[in-house]
């Protein structure tokens, strides 16, 4: 059976964020439900589940223009990782019983490794916008 390494999916990942453009933002936003139901029926990769969403989040906040505080080869490779969950036909392809995953599962997580302080910065962001908290607010907590 194929594995694949974490360079495997790191040169997935880069090769994937070099090609993406606004257009591809557009088709992971339009796929967003397709893409979390193979999240959420996948044993490889359900666990990534409120992972996604978090980075669906980003996508969606950064493509409205409420959240830019963030790189574009951030936006690009959380896209790519999750275009690429989508692709039948990948580094080993779906139709394979339980290794069809396992690239998916290696993609996400490298992609989560490169932006992960990205990610945590928009989430926590999203939590003070969602309750409302102001910049004095925030230093009061502080």
């Amino acid at each position: 059976m194929k594995e694949i390494s974490p360079e495997m999916a790191n040169r997935q990942l880069n090769e994937q964020a070099e090609k993406m453009t606004d257009k591809d933002l557009e088709k992971v936003l339009a796929k967003e439900q397709k893409i979390e139901d193979k999240f959420r029926n996948n044993d490889s990769i359900s666990g990534y589940l409120n992972r996604a969403k978090s980075m669906f989040g980003l996508i969606r906040d950064y493509w409205s223009g409420n959240y830019r505080q963030v790189p574009w080869k951030t936006i690009a490779a959380v896209a790519g990782a999750l275009l690429y969950v989508l692709m039948p036909l990948d580094l080993i392809p779906d139709f394979i019983p339980v290794a069809g995953f396992l690239d998916d599962a290696g993609v996400i997580a490298a992609c989560l490794k490169l932006v992960s302080d990205d990610l945590v910065s928009y989430e926590k962001w999203k939590l003070n916008r969602d309750h409302g908290l102001t910049d004095s607010d925030k230093s009061t907590l502080s």
